[in-house]
């Protein structure tokens, strides 16, 4: 099929040699959006003050992503260097996307994220013409809650001039349009494109399966990602299920607590924390896991949640967050209370206390996956906004 559009995708967030999963869920579509006569280029794009980060690829093999050129940019540290990203990366890129245009004429331009990427990309459509559209991956879409008092407040005036003047909106679940919509009202232009997952990837393997009971959880390990109440969890449980073995993937500022917490709790023979880890990595502890959980009270819609489901898991997150767009309690997974770590502990005990439960809700789990949320799903959704905001 003939490449009719060319989108110019910038975004902060892309994989690399030394860190694949970041940015995946930007780049793991692309391959697929390909197939559909969509052409894209890519700028990564990160501020001068953080390390600067290496592509992984050179040339994009068949269903690899596509490679991107990095783009340093001047920015201010903090909530104010925030605010004004925007404005330093147009600058910077500005005169690089006039060239390529020349070359190849953009179609569109998808930003991700409001702040800077979105910005910058509302000051090329008024320098340039070029529309664009915006994504959105997070329920803190107006960028006022990672920043406090003034410099907030102008973050949010920002954002909100950027989703006005986009042709589109690109939510990952409802739970972040009806954020987006608070502010900006019912009248804007809005869609929601659920992230997808490599259901080949992440697949079952019953030989992988670990022969003692472990739960695994995967995420940044910060406050809101719920990893203290999976640890006393664990601990409350560990007079009934005393092989059962907790592996945590990733890493931030809350690991020194939650280690000292696990020593505290007297299970630090039974809670490993492996740091950040490949993709692959990560579809090996998903193969090899009982359970998945991951008690996040602030979640916009959390890949991780799919790649297990994918994985034929049984999984376990909360209500009131995105994915609760997808699970639905005792069907497919289940459901717990965020800050709950009763109900926590109540639906680990039941799931590894019961081999058919977990056997059921994993198989109902990857058929959620097959049926709408594979990349393939992903891809198709955003062809077809890209066609529309083009026409």
């Amino acid at each position: 099929m003939a490449r009719d559009l060319h989108i110019l995708t910038i975004t902060p967030f892309y994989p690399t040699a030394l860190d694949d999963a970041d940015g995946c869920f930007v780049a793991e579509p692309l391959p697929f959006v390909a197939r559909s006569g969509v052409y894209n280029t890519v700028l990564a794009v990160q501020p001068v003050y953080r390390r600067k980060k290496r592509s992984g690829s050179q040339a994009p093999a068949a269903g690899q992503p596509i490679p991107a050129e990095w783009v340093r940019y001047f920015a201010l540290p903090g909530g104010l260097g925030l605010s004004s990203a925007g404005a330093f990366l147009f600058a910077r890129i500005v005169s690089r996307v006039r060239k390529l245009h020349q070359r190849h004429p953009i179609t569109l331009i998808h930003a991700h994220g409001a702040l800077p990427s979105g910005h910058a990309a509302m000051l090329l459509n008024a320098e340039m013409a070029i529309p664009f559209a915006v994504s959105v991956h997070g329920l803190d879409a107006f960028s006022t809650v990672q920043v406090s008092g003034r410099a907030g407040a102008w973050c949010g005036r920002i954002s909100q001039r950027v989703y006005a003047s986009s042709r589109r909106i690109i939510c990952i679940s409802e739970k972040v349009r009806e954020r987006v919509l608070e502010i900006m009202g019912r009248n804007c232009r809005t869609s929601v494109v659920y992230n997808g997952v490599d259901p080949e990837a992440f697949a079952p393997d019953a030989a992988a399966a670990s022969p003692t009971p472990t739960v695994l959880s995967v995420g940044n390990l910060i406050p809101i990602k719920g990893h203290e109440r999976l640890l006393r969890a664990v601990a409350a449980l560990l007079p009934e299920f005393p092989d059962l073995s907790l592996e945590i993937i990733g890493d931030g500022s809350e690991r020194p607590r939650l280690v000292a917490l696990a020593e505290q709790l007297g299970i630090s023979s039974t809670a490993h924390f492996l740091g950040r880890q490949s993709r692959r990595q990560v579809a090996q502890a998903m193969r090899r896991c009982t359970i998945f959980a991951l008690p996040s009270r602030y979640e916009g819609l959390g890949c991780v949640y799919l790649e297990a489901m994918a994985s034929g898991r049984p999984v376990i997150g909360c209500r009131e967050q995105g994915i609760a767009e997808i699970i639905h309690h005792g069907s497919n997974g289940f459901l717990v209370g965020p800050d709950n770590e009763r109900e926590l502990t109540l639906a680990l005990g039941m799931l590894l206390g019961d081999a058919n439960l977990r056997c059921n809700l994993g198989s109902a789990a990857r058929e959620t996956i097959l049926d709408r949320l594979t990349l393939a799903h992903q891809a198709e959704f955003l062809a077809r906004i890209y066609r529309e905001c083009a026409g």
